[in-house]
């Protein structure tokens, strides 16, 4: 759908050159002499990346359509990891390189956001706060202040995060997922 660059604003997700990206930042600019225009920072939604365009004021660009779906975490085998459309019941399989750090946070049966681009998976979102079992952990030792009463803990998951001294191998603990760190016992 074509739109006036004037009306893009922070997370429109607007298609350039064959790729996707988010509006990070828009700025309308209307400078003494001459026509106004508008600067855009955008991000590339499947690579990363960032750059800054420059349109002229009422320019046309193509807004992309970003849907929003919960879908929940089955299985996974090797590189590749199962997922179910709550809607349509659809299976989607994705691969490692498309999670990243998501793999950290996957147990089965979660549910997560998938943002949504044409059918296609873009990226997952996990719950803010997850509970996590720790499967190692060395003993915490009363009296032990040299690591400010924590220490380094293993989850189910893999994942390795810093624990107080008191939480011990086979607790269930609540994780930030935005800064991976550790919230409360549960």
């Amino acid at each position: 759908m074509q739109q006036d660059v004037n009306q893009a604003k922070k997370g429109f997700a607007v298609i350039l050159n064959n790729d996707l990206y988010y509006v990070i930042d828009h700025q309308h600019v209307k400078p003494g002499k001459g026509g106004a225009f508008v600067r855009l920072k955008l991000k590339n939604i499947e690579h990363g990346n960032v750059v800054d365009r420059t349109f002229k004021s009422g320019e046309k660009i193509e807004v992309a359509y970003i849907e929003k779906k919960i879908i929940q975490y089955l299985y996974s085998s090797k590189d590749v990891y199962e997922f179910m459309d709550h809607d349509t019941y659809d299976q989607i399989a994705l691969n490692g390189n498309q999670l990243g750090d998501m793999v950290n946070y996957l147990k089965e049966n979660i549910e997560v956001t998938a943002l949504m681009h044409d059918n296609k998976v873009l990226s997952l979102e996990p719950p803010i706060f997850i509970d996590m079992k720790i499967t190692s952990t060395e003993p915490g030792i009363r009296g032990d202040t040299s690591r400010a009463g924590t220490k380094p803990a293993t989850t189910e998951t893999g994942m390795t995060i810093t624990v107080p001294l008191f939480v011990n191998e086979g607790d269930v603990v609540r994780i930030d997922t935005r800064t991976k760190e550790y919230v409360s016992r549960v």
